[in-house]
């Protein structure tokens, strides 16, 4: 009967104190932030800006680029349609910074060589803020699930020749 009680209180010992093998600190909601944060490549987005007509394509990469020639097409229309503005403009292709915000506005800004004329400059901004100002809408780059801001810079053909 000793034997029976002794093996009894072992078997509780053990188990009351085996409790202790497998309690693990919880860390903190500020550490699991501040880890979280560090994991997150802020400089790239899960999904770039996209459009309904490249929405159904599985690849990134081909999505990307979807989008990238529809966006030049566009802009490339639009400039095209009236090309007074262009006379004595001595300038066939212009880099153009395009901005997508997170509530899906965009901003067309001209990037232009140091060496242009102020002239040329003023003329091409007043041109592409006039003629781009009714663009279609473009659903802005996600990162997170969250609509987030993104750059990029696109080259734009104003002279066909």
């Amino acid at each position: 009967m000793q034997f029976k009680t002794i093996f009894a209180l072992f078997l509780i010992l053990i188990s009351v104190s085996s409790c202790d093998y497998f309690h693990k600190p919880v860390p903190s909601k500020e550490v699991l932030l501040e880890t979280e944060l560090k994991a997150i490549d802020w400089n790239k987005v899960d999904q770039y800006p996209s459009i309904t007509e490249c929405e159904n394509i599985e690849d990134k990469d081909q999505r990307q680029q979807c989008f990238f020639e529809y966006l030049t097409s566009v802009i490339q229309q639009k400039l095209s349609q009236d090309t007074l503005p262009f006379i004595g403009v001595n300038i066939d292709t212009i880099i153009v910074k395009v901005t997508v915000f997170p509530d899906a506005t965009i901003d067309f800004e001209p990037q232009f060589p140091k060496d242009s004329v102020a002239y040329d400059t003023i003329k091409i901004e007043s041109l592409l803020t006039e003629k781009l100002k009714d663009f279609p809408r473009i659903n802005p780059a996600l990162k997170r699930g969250i609509p987030v801001k993104t750059q990029f810079i696109l080259p734009v053909i104003l002279k066909q020749e």
